[in-house]
């Protein structure tokens, strides 16, 4: 069953997203990043590429032709479905399938609504028997996920 992680009190979620997608490419996982729209898809492809002056993070958006040998996806909920063990969701609805990936990765803001949208995923996945995590961002000293 999948276990699911819920990142709050994120101040920016594109941010966390990268240090989530870094730190699971380290361990070997392939990942699928769910974005709300083709807009923040591209705002996250960007910062990908400038999040680590060090190291680099393979990926792509899921629309392009390397998109199978790529380890880290960006999708938006209109792609059509990528296998890959891990999801990071930032997207403001329980996405599609997620219960074919070993992990869920949950981001959550500091807004208002967000954190209320994040509730109601909570819940669903509670309501159904999922193992939940709690990671409150708001305790780490730069945000660090």
């Amino acid at each position: 069953m999948t276990s699911v992680d819920f990142y709050f009190n994120a101040s920016d979620k594109l941010a966390v997203a990268c240090r989530l997608a870094a730190k699971a490419h380290a361990a070997q996982h392939t990942v699928l990043i769910l974005t709300p729209d083709a807009r923040a898809a591209e705002q996250l492809d960007r910062l990908l590429w400038s999040h680590q002056a060090l190291s680099f993070v393979p990926h792509c958006l899921a629309s392009d032709a390397l998109s199978n040998e790529t380890p880290v996806l960006i999708a938006t909920p209109e792609d059509p479905f990528i296998e890959r063990t891990l999801m990071i969701n930032l997207a403001p609805h329980c996405p599609l399938k997620f219960e074919r990936f070993t992990r869920l990765l949950e981001l959550v803001s500091d807004e208002p609504n967000d954190r209320a949208l994040g509730r109601e995923r909570y819940r669903f996945y509670k309501d159904r028997g999922y193992a939940l995590t709690h990671h409150d961002l708001a305790t780490r000293p730069t945000n660090n996920a």
